[in-house]
């Protein structure tokens, strides 16, 4: 079953370009990962969202995982609240959003396809 992590980071001041670049770099080769997202959610806080094939797929990347986070670790300040640099969730799909627009290009495809 599908599944996702998502990370919220808070870089310091100055540092965003080489956060950036950092995950622009990075390859991973994560058995089961799908791709990801990286989401500026304000000047200095960032969310990376990935998907991943199932849950397990998650469970054996994290050494991984955390050997990309020691590439910019310094580039993180603590998040404060006991949380440390990171804030990380994880979990398995239960529903995948649908959009209206999605179907209307369908629908105007086909009438194309007729014509």
């Amino acid at each position: 079953m599908t599944a996702f992590n998502i990370v919220r980071f808070k870089v310091k001041r100055g540092r965003q370009r080489r956060f950036i670049s950092a995950h622009r770099k990075a390859r991973p080769a994560f058995k089961g990962f799908r791709g990801g997202t990286l989401v500026r959610t304000g000047e200095q806080t960032f969310c990376i969202v990935g998907e991943w094939t199932n849950f397990k797929a998650i469970v054996d990347a994290r050494p991984q995982m955390i050997a990309i986070l020691d590439t910019f670790r310094d580039d993180l300040e603590n998040l404060g609240g006991g949380l440390g640099l990171t804030d990380p969730v994880s979990g398995e799909m239960v529903l995948k959003l649908k959009t209206t627009r999605a179907k209307k290009k369908a629908k105007k495809a086909k009438r194309k396809k007729r014509r």
